[in-house]
């Protein structure tokens, strides 16, 4: 059979010439984006990528979240929820009654009772009656909104984070960020829509907890450090500028294209994106280290030193700020240490000094520059400990506290909730909610909604099934807290 040239011109497609053209789908792509940002006289903040038609599903007040997750289980006894009982109560057996039914992970049912080690007052114009251990975040009481009444169906750390991440105990659900980037979308164009930044140690639920489970694995948290580059290897080795990657990344972008026409496989498409955006942040993300821009005022402040290992908390909260502002949609703070079944006293009083003043910060900071209008800061762990005290001679514990989900406290901040409210109550031995209480499914559905977010809308169909992050039961938004 003869070809004639015509022939073969007749076969050629525009993807062919995208391929061998010289120019590169990358570089239009990015000539695209620049062009788009350029002709607008937009910031990055103000356009949107990707999510799906029709969400929000309503105005919400709140753009982005950051999520200040104390993995551990902070005790709230010590913290939130002053039970003077409890001080009365001290070395006797908790009533049989109230422990009925119960199971912990180390204590036995007839533990006797621990009193708070801390003193507690009122502050602010709302009253909002906070522990001794929190003098910073007692100034800004009037701008929290506290929930005393939470629980959980967990009672053990891995699963237990996973289950506020990702509304499920097991590895494989997507995470909350996930959630945000496939229902939302981007507003950066030059960084991630999910980021998540660690301190403390090492964390129960692993990154299972920022996974995107069965969404496209574009959703994904991306983890950044806290020191240094933000990402590994995002600086480019030496003999290689900015021009021979981009060729590079064209060769590649190419050959993936090629394949995903063919095989029409949506991690292909990930992993093209993945490589545009790796190649923006290479301008962008060395620049968020850059804390020198911060005045001193600011530093001192949040007490931030990128050269001390202590202030790795304090780091990551102005990082978040700064993320906050170039639009990342949602910024996941974990701080891991908050697990205390020896000396809960010592534990809690070294943890709120590596957390407390940064926190505070971050608040009044996020305030003063217009933010916390449009940003939504949350602030809890996985579960709450336990009125009775923990003591094991094998174990070397003493005057700790264990596992207790059935009550615990977390707090919010900023767009979309009411400031100055303290919600919910427990028992006088903080053992149970007897006052509007709160699941962790109620607390996932209150944030999705501060981001005009139906959370029974927001669904994903995986093997047969629609999957959404506040399971198949009966739970709402707290709407008393709602702004």
């Amino acid at each position: 059979m003869n070809v004639t040239q015509n022939d073969l011109l007749s076969l050629r497609t525009r993807r062919h010439l995208f391929r061998d053209c010289g120019v590169g789908l990358g570089k239009i792509a990015l000539a695209s984006l620049m062009a788009g940002a350029l002709g607008s006289g937009k910031t990055a903040q103000a356009s949107r990528h990707g999510g799906l038609p029709g969400v929000p599903h309503f105005a919400g007040k709140a753009k982005r979240v950051i999520y200040l997750f104390m993995a551990g289980a902070p005790s709230q006894l010590e913290l939130f929820d002053n039970k003077p009982k409890l001080k009365e109560l001290e070395g006797k057996p908790i009533p049989p009654s109230v422990i009925k039914g119960q199971r912990y992970a180390f204590i036995q049912s007839d533990a006797a009772v621990l009193g708070p080690r801390f003193k507690f007052a009122k502050h602010g114009e709302s009253g909002l009656e906070l522990s001794e251990t929190l003098p910073h975040l007692a100034k800004v009481a009037d701008d929290i909104t506290l929930v005393r009444s939470v629980h959980t169906d967990l009672f053990n750390h891995s699963p237990a984070q996973l289950f506020v991440n990702t509304g499920f105990g097991i590895p494989g659900r997507p995470s909350m960020g996930s959630w945000l980037s496939y229902g939302l979308g981007n507003e950066a164009d030059d960084l991630p829509t999910f980021v998540v930044l660690k301190s403390g140690g090492s964390l129960s639920g692993g990154s299972g907890m920022w996974s995107a489970g069965f969404l496209p694995s574009q959703h994904q948290g991306v983890p950044f450090r806290g020191q240094g580059d933000p990402i590994l290897h995002v600086s480019n080795p030496k003999g290689i500028d900015r021009r021979a990657q981009r060729e590079s990344l064209d060769l590649i972008r190419s050959m993936n294209q090629i394949q995903y026409d063919q095989l029409n496989d949506p991690e292909i498409k990930t992993r093209i994106d993945a490589y545009e955006m790796a190649f923006r942040m290479q301008s962008r993300a060395p620049e968020l280290m850059e804390f020198s821009q911060e005045s001193k005022a600011t530093l001192e402040a949040y007490g931030a030193d990128l050269k001390k290992p202590a202030a790795a908390f304090a780091n990551n909260c102005l990082l978040a700020r700064r993320l906050a502002e170039r639009g990342v949609r949602f910024i996941q703070v974990y701080h891991a240490g908050w697990d205390h079944h020896s000396n809960v006293e010592g534990g809690v009083k070294n943890q709120c000094k590596l957390t407390d003043q940064a926190t505070a910060a971050l608040i009044h900071d996020m305030k003063q520059r217009g933010l916390l209008d449009d940003t939504l800061i949350v602030w809890g762990g996985e579960f709450g400990r336990t009125p009775m005290v923990e003591a094991s001679a094998a174990l070397g514990r003493s005057m700790g506290r264990d596992h207790h989900p059935q009550a615990f406290s977390m707090w919010f901040s900023g767009a979309g909730i009411k400031p100055g409210l303290t919600h919910g109550a427990t028992d006088e031995l903080g053992f149970h909610p007897i006052e509007n209480p709160a699941h962790v499914h109620d607390i996932q559905a209150t944030i999705l909604h501060t981001l005009g977010i139906d959370h029974t809308r927001l669904t994903f169909k995986a093997n047969g099934l629609n999957f959404r992050l506040t399971g198949v039961e009966d739970h709402h938004p707290i709407k008393e807290i709602l702004s």
